[in-house]
């Protein structure tokens, strides 16, 4: 049964044969089932294999699904010490398929969905959290003006000015009455820490699913999904991908509460600090507490908006309505560590 979110294969494979050197249709696509935000498919055409990113169809938040910006990020880090695919062509005319898009490389490996890594062998997994940790610690020391990027966001006040955006952007999407929510947009903007002036490009997502891991490997060879990239604190980066191990165990936001991570060989929070602390030279805040309270609340907002587009009608998963459900669970997990 067709969908809105199909793409017109025919129209498409017309349009990059004219505009990609090399790129040689038919073309069939077909989504990939992550992507609650910005849809992603994979393009099979008679010159190889593609991967698309557009802009979700329907009324959108404002500033929202930035494509391409994700598009910018790509060509300023392709073939820097942070693995991306490549990047080949950024299309803003909304005739071709009903809204922005980009094509880009394909890129052959693995991704888990699950932090548990139950596919890896128990001996194994920390050298996996190693690699996605030392990704991470690359990205962070990235010169933003060598690769073009520093005009890419806003410098300094990070937190507050990120506090700000989430909580409009949260009050935008409301569907209902959270009072964890509404307690964080009160106390978090009294808890933000002095500005540091550590900028660095910040990936706005960094979680184990949006890395692609080597076919046999422990290391990262692309991080994707850059849509919430920005130039900002570094350290909300490693508050965001630490949320892992306070999360519950879910099919929307799996995380690795309740588990026994020593016996699973997955490091805990001290050695994952202390390894990014050691390959960045950045000290980890007293107030540790504050760092994963907003990343909590920002997630919670992200849901919250990816609630609303379900209910609109619009969001680009299956599990959309479920991640949404999980804004309340994440503001009172947030609520409770600001505490």
């Amino acid at each position: 049964m067709a969908s809105s979110l199909d793409l017109p294969d025919a129209k498409l494979a017309i349009y990059l044969d004219e505009q990609i050197a090399g790129f040689c249709g038919p073309l069939s696509s077909r989504k990939f089932k992550g992507g609650q935000s910005n849809p992603t498919y994979l393009i099979e055409a008679a010159s190889g294999r593609y991967v698309l990113r557009r802009k979700p169809l329907g009324q959108l938040l404002a500033s929202a699904h930035a494509v391409d910006r994700e598009f910018r990020v790509l060509q300023a880090l392709h073939g820097s010490a942070v693995p991306v695919a490549k990047p080949l062509h950024l299309c803003r005319d909304e005739s071709v398929i009903g809204s922005m898009f980009y094509l880009m490389e394909f890129v052959d490996g693995r991704i888990f969905w699950d932090p548990s890594l139950p596919e890896i062998a128990q001996g194994q997994r920390d050298g996996y959290f190693d690699a996605i940790i030392a990704t991470l610690a690359a990205l962070h020391m990235i010169d933003v003006g060598a690769v073009g990027l520093a005009d890419y966001g806003k410098p300094g006040n990070y937190f507050s000015r990120q506090i700000a955006r989430w909580s409009e952007q949260y009050r935008q999407s409301e569907t209902g009455d959270i009072p964890a929510m509404a307690a964080l947009i009160e106390q978090l903007p009294a808890r933000c820490p002095a500005d540091d002036s550590a900028v660095a490009l910040v990936h706005g997502d960094y979680r184990i699913d949006n890395l692609m891991f080597h076919p046999t490997e422990p290391r990262v060879i692309a991080v994707v999904d850059w849509e919430l990239s920005t130039l900002g604190q570094p350290l909300a980066d490693l508050g965001y991908f630490c949320m892992a191990l306070r999360l519950p165990r879910n099919p929307a936001l799996p995380g690795l509460a309740g588990l026994d991570r020593t016996a699973l060989g997955i490091p805990d929070e001290a050695a994952i600090l202390h390894r990014y602390s050691e390959l960045t030279g950045r000290p980890i805040p007293d107030d540790w507490g504050f760092v994963l309270a907003f990343s909590f609340f920002r997630l919670a907002a992200i849901a919250q908006g990816v609630a609303k587009r379900a209910a609109q009608g619009n969001a680009s998963s299956e599990q959309a309505a479920q991640a949404g459900r999980m804004a309340a669970v994440l503001a009172e997990m947030g609520l409770a560590t600001l505490l």
